[in-house]
């Protein structure tokens, strides 16, 4: 299903690049580092520690699908009541969406956080 290079040296799948970019999305403001922030900087280290804890990693893509859609609704919020505007604020809102719909729909990173066993 997906070419030798996909994999690491211990034969686990490697996530794709994006899946990078989107936690860097989501750790993007210290004002909600607590919240957001820290799910993604667990997914960082998780990555490389993912066979020692399969059952942590396996729920972690649902984690951070939870703190996407907290983002993209907080996002939402603040563009209604006027806190937030302008083409920053829509670019931030269009790419909290993307990121919602990648973490939940891409294929590859779907298998990455399958455990050997699923």
């Amino acid at each position: 299903m997906f070419l030798p290079s996909d994999y690491d040296g211990k034969g686990m799948l490697k996530p794709p690049a994006l899946f990078w970019a989107v936690l860097l999305l989501q750790a993007r403001t210290w004002a909600l580092f607590v919240l957001t922030g820290i799910p993604a900087a667990l997914a960082f280290l998780l990555s490389g520690r993912r066979e020692r804890f399969p059952r942590l990693w396996r729920a972690w893509r649902w984690v951070l699908i939870a703190t996407q859609t907290w983002l993209l609704a907080l996002q939402l919020f603040m563009l209604m009541s006027d806190e937030a505007s302008g083409a920053a604020a829509a670019a931030l809102l269009a790419a909290d969406f993307f990121a919602l719909w990648w973490l939940g729909f891409n294929a590859r990173l779907r298998a990455c956080f399958m455990t050997q066993g699923d």
